[in-house]
């Protein structure tokens, strides 16, 4: 990773455990652009995203602060760098002939094919080819897993090829678990760390674009994700932003608990019946309020998943308390 051109001057440096680390603070921000308290948490993530990235060419300072300070009516274009991408097996597999390819073609253009990589870290899960044989039975689960693997074999193959061929690229195997459900219990971090290039590691907040619409169940672990579709996937598998209006915000207050009895579910089809009448689509929609102190990540993550069927590009639930990162 390459530092922001920092034209604002918030990098800044955090101590943490002994140890120091780098970030794009939001507060320094505050300085140029005024009180960011009114910000939804979902917009003070791509605004890191902007400051972080500032590139002087795909994102400069006038985009940043269009973003921070919009005009009135305005609709600007930002580009947006997920932290990572997912993949589930029918689609991942896709776009890792397409690596392939390119591994295959570097030679002949004097080059070596280890330098075809992707540019940030992809998990693609295979969650997609299991079938039910057998049931009833003690042994049922391993049963079908053996004829899913005698099946599969040779995708499976070039798939492990790809795991131990390729950087930032990791497959899970089948019988693990559906891609959400990893994405949420083993690969989301909500606060990524890498080293880019200095002395000091980044940390920044984690975000990610998966190939399945329901990646928007990450969400309800504060980070912030949405499905797109292979061929966006594929481009911010090799680096490139995913290129979007900055989203208007549509805020769910919570208030209360769910009474005894009531499970996520009744509670996900209300709200789902209330936001299609209110009309989201194409926006984000934002949890907030005192009812989310009661509201287990089970039940975030439940109402996060439904956004495709509320027709939001995301439903968002901020993390717990306030970070130095987002606010």
């Amino acid at each position: 990773m390459t530092s922001g051109m920092n034209s604002f001057d918030t990098r800044a440096t955090l101590h943490l455990g002994g140890q120091d680390y780098a970030y794009y603070s939001l507060k320094r921000a505050e300085a140029r652009f005024g009180s960011l308290r009114h910000m939804p948490y979902s917009l003070r993530v791509l605004l890191e995203n902007l400051l972080r990235k500032e590139d002087g060419l795909h994102i400069g300072a006038s985009d940043i602060e269009a973003f921070a300070a919009p005009a009135a009516g305005a609709a600007r274009e930002i580009q947006f760098y997920p932290a990572r991408v997912l993949m589930q097996d029918f689609s991942g597999t896709a776009c890792l002939a397409d690596l392939a390819a390119m591994r295959d073609a570097m030679p002949a253009l004097g080059k070596s094919p280890k330098a075809v990589n992707p540019a940030i870290p992809v998990h693609l899960v295979i969650d997609h080819s299991v079938m039910v044989d057998h049931a009833g039975s003690a042994d049922a689960f391993e049963r079908n897993l053996a004829l899913d693997y005698a099946r599969n074999a040779e995708r499976y193959a070039f798939l492990r090829w790809g795991a131990r061929s390729l950087d930032n690229f990791h497959v899970v195997p089948p019988g693990q678990g559906i891609c959400h459900q990893i994405n949420i219990e083993n690969i989301a971090r909500v606060v990524w760390s890498e080293q880019d290039g200095e002395a000091m590691p980044l940390l920044y907040p984690d975000s990610c674009v998966g190939t399945d619409s329901h990646t928007t169940m990450v969400n309800g672990l504060g980070v912030l994700g949405w499905g797109v579709g292979g061929i966006e996937a594929e481009a911010a598998m090799l680096g490139h932003p995913v290129s979007m209006l900055r989203p208007q915000v549509t805020g769910v207050r919570l208030t209360g608990a769910l009474p005894e009895g009531t499970t996520a579910t009744d509670l996900v089809l209300r709200v789902t019946q209330l936001l299609r009448a209110r009309g989201v689509v194409g926006r984000f929609v934002e949890f907030c309020g005192p009812g989310l102190e009661t509201l287990p990540v089970a039940d975030r993550a439940t109402l996060a998943n439904m956004a495709p069927e509320y027709g939001a590009t995301c439903g968002y639930f901020p993390t717990g308390r306030p970070s130095p990162i987002c606010g």
